[in-house]
C-alpha cells in the first residue's frame, strides 16, 4: 500500500507527528520497533518515572508531614512490588491511549525493525517481513542512554534508567553517575524510600544547563532528603559483582574516592537512536553525536526525508519533539509553522520542582546583555506557608533598558505547571511590569512569579 507519509517511531514526537498529519488529510503509516507504542517516554522514561515519583512523595509525606497537620497514622510501610504494580498500569493505560488514538485517526501501525530499502521504500522486520511504499518520511527514532566507554552496563547491579524503573527491591545504597535530570528524578525517588542515594557529578554543579541559582538551591532541598554529591568528580572505574557495586572516581584534590553500593544507576546522558535505519542506503550521514542533521525545516540532506525529536540537535524533550512533529507535518500541508527553540521550558520533576525557560543569567552574562534580576522566595507566600512547601524562588531576568522578559527560572512547588505561564509571557514578549500588573489569585504558588516581576522593576516586591 502507498502512504503520503511514514513515520519511524511511535514516541511523542512520532505518534504526535503521525495525528498532526492524518488531521491534515495525509494518509499515513507508522512503523515501531517495540510490541507498544509510545516510545522511551511512555514506556520506559517520562510516564513511568513520574508515576514513581508521585508515590514515594505520598509516602514521604505520610512519614514525615502528616502528623503535624493533625493526621495520625501507625509507621507506613512500603509495599514495593504494589507501586512499581502500579507504575506498570499508568505505562499501560497511557500506551493504549495512543493505540486509541491510531485507530481514530485512521493511522495504520507496522511492528517491527524499519530501515530504508530506498528514499520511497522502508522495510519492515517484524514477524513477517513487510515493505511500505511512501512519499514522505519522518525519522523519530528517539535516543537510548549514553554510558562511558571503560563502564559494562550488566543490567544487574550497573544499571541504566530503564532497570531503575523496574527494581524488585529498593536499594540500600544507590550510586548515581551524572547529576542531571534523569539521575536526579530516580535519586530521589529511591531516596524518599530509605535508599542512601550518592550522586558523583563531573561538572561542578548538579543540573549543570540550567541557572546556577536553580542549582545551588536544588542541592540544598535533595540534601534535607539525605543525598550526598560529589560534583567536581571524574569516574574512572566501576565495578560489579553478584551482589555489589564499587566506583571509583578522582576527586578535585587529585585523591581517589571510593564508594560502595548495591546498585550504580548509569545517568550520564542519551544518544541518538538511528541503529540499524539504513541511512547509508539512502545517503543520510549523521554527526559525530550520530545525530541527524537537517535543516532549519527538519528536512534530511534527501528531499522526502525528515527527521525529529532526539535523533536531532536540541534537548531531548519530549514536548520539544511533540513541537517539531507538528511542525514538520504541517509543513508537509503547505503551512509555514514555526518554533522558538528559545521558549522550549525545561523542567525536573523532583521535589521542589525545577523548571526554566529563555536565557540563563550565566547565559546572559557571556552574552554581555544589560539585564535585571528579580526574585522572590516560597518562604514569604502564604500557600506555600499552608501547604509546608517553603523551598523554592522564582528568578526572573529582564533585559535593564526594555524590561522584557528574558527568563524565568522557578524552583518549588508546582514549578513544572506554572513555568507555561512564563513561555506564555514571553512568546508575547510580555516585560515584567506587565506581568506584576495582571491579577494573581490568592493565595497561590504564581504569586511568587508576580512578586519576582515586581523585584525586578523600581517598585520592588510587595511582601519582601
Amino acid at each position: 500500500m502507498k502512504y503520503d507519509v511514514t513515520v519511524i517511531g511511535s514516541g511523542p514526537g512520532g505518534y504526535v507527528s503521525a495525528i498532526r498529519c492524518a488531521q491534515l488529510g495525509m494518509k499515513v503509516a507508522v512503523v515501531e520497533k517495540y510490541n507498544t507504542l509510545g516510545g522511551t517516554c511512555l514506556n520506559v522514561g517520562c510516564i513511568p518515572s513520574k508515576a514513581l515519583l508521585d508515590s514515594s512523595h505520598h509516602y514521604h509525606d505520610a512519614e514525615h508531614t502528616f502528623k503535624e497537620h493533625g493526621i495520625e497514622i501507625a509507621k507506613p510501610k512500603i509495599n514495593f512490588e504494589q507501586m512499581i504494580a502500579r507504575k506498570g498500569e499508568v505505562v499501560k493505560q497511557n500506551v493504549e491511549g495512543v493505540a486509541y488514538l491510531m485507530k481514530k485517526n485512521k493511522i495504520d501501525v507496522f511492528t517491527g525493525h524499519g530501515s530504508f530499502v530506498d528514499k520511497n521504500t522502508i522495510k519492515v522486520a517484524g514477524e513477517k517481513e513487510e515493505t511500505i511504499s511512501t512519499d514522505k518520511v519522518i525519522i523519530a527514532t528517539g535516543s537510548k542512554p549514553s554510558t562511558l566507554p571503560f563502564i559494562e552496563i550488566d543490567k544487574k547491579r550497573v544499571i541504566t534508567s530503564t532497570e531503575a524503573l523496574v527494581l524488585k527491591e529498593i536499594p540500600k545504597h544507590l550510586i548515581i553517575i551524572g547529576g542531571g535530570v534523569i539521575g536526579l528524578e530516580l535519586g530521589s525517588v529511591y531516596a524518599r524510600l530509605g535508599s542512601q542515594v550518592s550522586v558523583v557529578e563531573y561538572f561542578d554543579k548538579i543540573i549543570p544547563t540550567m541557572d546556577s541559582t536553580m542549582s545551588r538551591e536544588l542541592t540544598k532541598s535533595l540534601k534535607k532528603l539525605g543525598m550526598k554529591f560529589y560534583t567536581k568528580h571524574k569516574v574512572t572505574e566501576v565495578k560489579g559483582t553478584a551482589k555489589t557495586v564499587t566506583v571509583k572516581a578522582d576527586t578535585p584534590k587529585g585523591e581517589v574516592l571510593e564508594l560502595k553500593g548495591d546498585y550504580c544507576l548509569v545517568s550520564v546522558g542519551r544518544r541518538a537512536y538511528t541503529d540499524g535505519l539504513g541511512l547509508e542506503n539512502i545517503g543520510i550521514t549523521t554527526d559525530k553525536a550520530g545525530r541527524i542533521e537537517t535543516d532549519a525545516h527538519l528536512k534530511t540532506s534527501v528531499d522526502n526525508i525528515y527527521a525529529i525529536g532526539d535523533v536531532v540537535k536540541g534537548a531531548m524533550l519530549a514536548h520539544k519533539a511533540e513541537e517539531e512533529g507538528v511542525m514538520v507535518a504541517e509543513q508537509l500541508a503547505g503551512q509555514k509553522p514555526h518554533i522558538d527553540y528559545n521558549l522550549i521550558p525545561g523542567v525536573v520533576y523532583t521535589w521542589p520542582e525545577v523548571a526554566g525557560v529563555g536565557k540563563t543569567e550565566e547565559q546572559l552574562k557571556e552574552s554581555g546583555m544589560d539585564y535585571k534580576v528579580g526574585s522572590f522566595p516560597y518562604k514569604a507566600l502564604g500557600r506555600a506557608r499552608a501547604s509546608m512547601d517553603t523551598d523554592g524562588l522564582v528568578k526572573v531576568l529582564a533585559d535593564k533598558n526594555t524590561d522584557e522578559i528574558l527568563g524565568i527560572h522557578i524552583i518549588g512547588a508546582r514549578a513544572a505547571d506554572m513555568i507555561a505561564a512564563g513561555v506564555t509571557a514571553m512568546e508575547f514578549r510580555a516585560s515584567a511590569e506587565d506581568v506584576s500588573r495582571m491579577s494573581h489569585a490568592h493565595p497561590t504558588y504564581m504569586e511568587a512569579v508576580k512578586e519576582a516581576c515586581l523585584a525586578a522593576s523600581d517598585a520592588g516586591a510587595i511582601h519582601m
